[in-house]
């Protein structure tokens, strides 16, 4: 009887749904043939998304027992990802405040600009919902706030004019975004429904390209993203988010769509006004013709000759430069090592020197990001009392007492020395060290067929199971966030002041908190890129771990949870163990070896 009661319940709640969702304004079917205004059945299509979400949200802020609650939001969070493609590119701050991981959102510009929130999101809901113990009243507290968000862009949207350039932009977003972030849990950290929102993402991808056909010159290019987007959502549901083969995605359907964008691009005879962090070209994720090096230096225009590069490369290793004459960058920068020292920290500093290879792709620098710019490093690094001793005024004045580096800046630059071209020569060297010639690399572009069935696995726990990328972002592997690339994330992850597997104590290094003395943000550092990474030890900002066993053992376990380390409460890592066999840890570590780039292979 009390099964046949709550089959009742359920059937009359989803008529009541079915009824109030089909007398709303539903999302119109356009037909090619049918003469219609393209931006505003965009428009309506997104609202009428956008509306559906709503509702099922304000649901969540009335439900007080568990079905209900886990049934609303699963229908919310699937109307959400239809909304994402268009809200993500429409309104990036929406979107990252209602798609918000469920951590301390800290914001600061600068002394007298400190904000500090708490997530109010979907994955908060997550969070809140599949748990053993409902907290009702924050459920409800934040259905409300995302409810009410909803409503403000329901009535405060639009899109009449976009161009055709907007439209190629946002599918390309979310294929990127499903491929970076999508399928690795980053937004559904307990459900791991990755797989599923990917293809309702997809699906919605279609439905607004499918808006603009008559723009298609080329009616078999149509066509094509037809088959294109069956076979990605066929192969997405093919199997469970922990046996995904994210690597398979990336060059079986990832890779071909950006092929068959660049070749839509060029049918519609779209002329892009600009490039935004991936360039207009890119026809691969992982390849030096994927990244805009001009959008991470703020520039349009950002010019690096052969010549500019190797008289930057000459001041990098020049020692007479430091003001006791027997230092340069390369000191703690060293080549063969991808540009660290192979020491836990530098004599007279206190943090392990990180790699410089494809350090280019970040939104701030040195562990604590106290510098905006690679430019800014540099005035840093040279003005450190343990580095150069110097500053940039002198630091110019003895390269200026060099001839040969006065005819090398006319040649390069066709400009007298200054600070400003100084600085800018180091950091178009250091802008030059991005390879993207690893085994991964050739591999995965199908350049070469070489990768062993462990190092594939590695990648896909990588960016499954292990989490790992849900930090360390592809393709870079660094924490710049994709598809937009606009933050490079800090992580507190409870690192220990010496290597230990239990009894654990914070290493004293109080990161991030020294530059703004922000609370939240002690033991807060940069999450560095991985590539080159069988070569960069020691590793963590303090030099703490020697090898890559010991680096992902502590992660397996829990982070400084799992050593033991429970009183910072700002953790960014889960507490709970990951559970991975030993196996699967030897994959990952041969994953990440895939990542050395080909100069420093003998």
């Amino acid at each position: 009887m009390k099964g046949i009661k709550m089959f009742l319940n359920k059937a009359c709640i989803i008529a009541g749904l079915i009824f109030l969702l089909t007398s709303c304004n539903q999302n119109k079917e356009y037909s090619i043939s049918e003469p219609v205004n393209q931006n505003q059945a965009l428009q309506d299509l997104y609202i009428n998304d956008i509306n559906e979400c709503k509702f099922f949200t304000a649901q969540l802020s009335v439900s007080k027992n568990r079905d209900s609650l886990e049934f609303y939001y699963l229908k919310a969070r699937n109307s959400f990802k239809k909304v994402e493609p268009i809200l993500s590119f429409h309104d990036i701050n929406n979107y990252n405040f209602l798609n918000a991981p469920n951590i301390l959102k800290v914001e600061e510009e600068d002394l007298t600009d400190i904000k500090i929130n708490n997530p109010q999101s979907f994955q908060t809901l997550e969070e809140l919902i599949f748990t053993d113990q409902l907290d009702v009243e924050s459920i409800h507290k934040t259905s409300n706030i995302i409810a009410s968000r909803l409503e403000l862009l329901s009535k405060n949207s639009d899109l009449s004019y976009y161009q055709p350039y907007h439209i190629l932009w946002m599918v390309r977003k979310q294929i990127l975004r499903t491929a970076t972030t999508g399928v690795t849990g980053f937004d559904s950290p307990v459900l791991e429904n990755s797989l599923d929102d990917a293809v309702t993402a997809f699906a919605k991808t279609e439905q607004i390209l499918s808006l603009y056909s008559s723009k298609f010159k080329e009616s078999p290019l149509e066509n094509r993203w037809h088959t294109h987007f069956q076979k990605a959502k066929t192969f997405l549901q093919s199997t469970d988010f922990n046996h995904f083969n994210r690597y398979e995605f990336i060059t079986n359907h990832i890779d071909p769509f950006l092929k068959l964008w660049t070749a839509t691009a060029k049918d519609w005879k779209v002329d892009f006004p600009m490039e935004l962090a991936i360039k207009n070209e890119a026809a691969s994720l992982f390849s030096n013709e994927t990244l805009s090096l001009e959008y991470f230096a703020k520039t349009t225009q950002l010019s690096s000759s052969d010549s500019q590069v190797a008289l930057g490369k000459q001041l990098f290793n020049d020692s007479n430069l430091s003001s006791t004459k027997s230092i340069s960058c390369a000191t703690c920068h060293i080549e063969q090592l991808a540009f660290t020292d192979g020491i836990s920290k530098p004599i007279g500093l206190t943090r392990n020197s990180p790699t410089l290879t494809y350090s280019a792709y970040q939104q701030g620098f040195f562990y604590d990001k106290r510098a905006g710019s690679l430019e800014g490093q540099i005035v840093s690094v040279i003005n450190n009392s343990n580095e150069f001793h110097s500053d940039l005024k002198s630091f110019t004045k003895a390269i200026e007492t060099d001839s040969s580096y006065v005819n090398q800046f006319k040649t390069a630059y066709n400009v007298t020395i200054n600070q400003q071209s100084v600085r800018k020569a180091i950091a178009d060297y250091v802008r030059s060290l991005n390879e993207w010639d690893s085994k991964w690399d050739k591999n995965i572009r199908g350049e070469q067929n070489d990768l062993t069935v462990s190092e594939i696995n590695g990648f896909n726990l990588f960016n499954g199971k292990a989490k790992c990328a849900t930090c360390h972002f592809a393709p870079v592997f660094n924490g710049t966030v994709p598809p937009d690339y606009m933050d490079t994330e800090m992580e507190h992850l409870g690192v220990p002041e010496i290597a230990v597997i239990s009894n654990g104590r914070i290493d004293p290094d109080l990161g991030r908190y020294d530059v703004f003395k922000t609370e939240n943000r002690k033991h807060f550092f940069k999450t560095p890129t991985i590539r080159n990474i069988e070569l960069t030890a020691p590793y963590m900002h303090n030099g703490v771990y020697q090898t890559l066993e010991e680096v992902v053992d502590f992660y397996n376990r829990g982070g400084g949870y799992g050593i033991g380390i429970i009183d910072q409460e700002y953790q960014t890592l889960p507490a709970q163990p990951l559970n991975l066999t030993q196996d699967e840890m030897n994959d990952i570590i041969n994953f990440m070896k895939t990542l050395t780039d080909a100069r420093f292979i003998n």
